[in-house]
């Protein structure tokens, strides 16, 4: 086109902008929604129009910017952030606005659109928000990308469901599934951390330590578990030292060593005897390859301690604690022999 017939044409489109019939201004967004070559000036208000005129221009104008884009997610409709979680491609700043204000329609797009670059941050966030909502639940566990935190707090989310569903609570009594929800959380964390890359752990270990999951009767069930790498990783954690020292303590420090490295972790003297005997028990233990892991330092751990005087009530639970990991790791073989026996 000339220049004065684009200018003409410009001016044209400008003045449909204030056209009182809605199909007019539908038509013209759906004339130029995909093209790269319309002023901004006409974009911006059909981006702002009433939402079956904007949805057009807000999922397909190549010349909406990021930061446009948020601004849209933040004063629209959810058929707005809809749109714009649909987009061919949704950066990492625009999905991110979206974990932090989409409900679970604007977020299962999101999470379905494969040209969304999603950060590990805005993943957890979802799972934060919405991960106590089952298909949410499903499409973050799809990812390969999930970071281990947000897994941990999708298994919460899921444990305070079955701890509140009411036919549970009659079958089996409050109290018990009480208990029985948190030794299942508890060894479901045991289980991601024992599955996460070494980089993630730090990330981990600060957001249980965060929330209140680093107890010593967990720390001792991921030690037993063999989860040594998360192990080391809490202590470095709590401690503040260097990962490179609390590693060489643990696989090869002598037991007052160990002892005064768990101490500066902030366990308490009385149980710090119980960590450091199961720390030489796993170096002991990892050598060899018969037996699980678990239940050779357990059912040690319990013959060194158990029957030798009365214990402090934290030493007792704490023990008590490696028994039921002794009894559930038995029981896992009988059944996985009785399988073998079977087939």
């Amino acid at each position: 086109m000339a220049p004065e017939e684009r200018s003409a044409a410009e001016m044209a489109m400008t003045f449909l902008l204030d056209d009182p019939s809605p199909r007019v201004r539908l038509a013209l967004a759906e004339a130029i929604s995909d093209s790269a070559g319309i002023p901004r000036s006409i974009v911006l208000p059909l981006a702002e129009d009433q939402p079956e005129i904007a949805c057009h221009v807000i999922a397909l104008s190549p010349l909406l910017t990021d930061a446009d884009l948020v601004d849209l997610a933040a004063r629209g409709s959810s058929a707005t952030r809809v749109a714009i979680a649909a987009r061919r491609t949704v950066s990492y700043s625009v999905a991110a606005a979206l974990a932090e204000i989409g409900d679970e329609d604007e977020v299962l797009c999101l999470l379905e659109n494969k040209g969304a670059s999603i950060s590990r941050l805005a993943l957890k966030r979802i799972a934060e928000r919405l991960g106590d909502l089952g298909l949410v639940r499903c499409r973050l566990l799809e990812r390969n990308g999930l970071p281990s935190e947000a897994r941990h707090l999708l298994m919460q989310h899921v444990s305070n469901a079955l701890g509140s569903l009411g036919l549970a609570q009659a079958a089996i009594g409050a109290a018990r599934l009480e208990r029985v929800t948190r030794e299942a959380n508890e060894a479901g964390t045991v289980a991601i951390a024992g599955g996460v890359f070494h980089e993630e752990i730090p990330a981990l270990v600060e957001h249980l330590r965060t929330s209140g999951r680093l107890t010593p009767s967990f720390l001792m069930h991921a030690l037993c578990s063999g989860k040594v790498d998360f192990f080391a990783g809490a202590i470095v954690n709590l401690s503040g030292c260097e990962e490179r020292r609390v590693r060489s303590i643990m696989a090869s420090g002598r037991m007052h060593a160990v002892r005064a490295l768990f101490e500066s972790a902030g366990l308490p003297r009385e149980i710090s005897v119980v960590f450091v005997e199961a720390t030489l028990l796993w170096r002991e233990t990892s050598k060899k390859a018969t037996g699980t892991l678990r239940e050779n330092v357990a059912t040690r751990l319990l013959g060194k301690f158990r029957g030798k005087g009365e214990r402090s009530g934290v030493v007792a639970e704490l023990l008590d604690m490696v028994e039921k990991l002794s009894i559930a790791e038995r029981r896992q073989q009988a059944r996985a022999y009785a399988s073998l026996a079977a087939a």
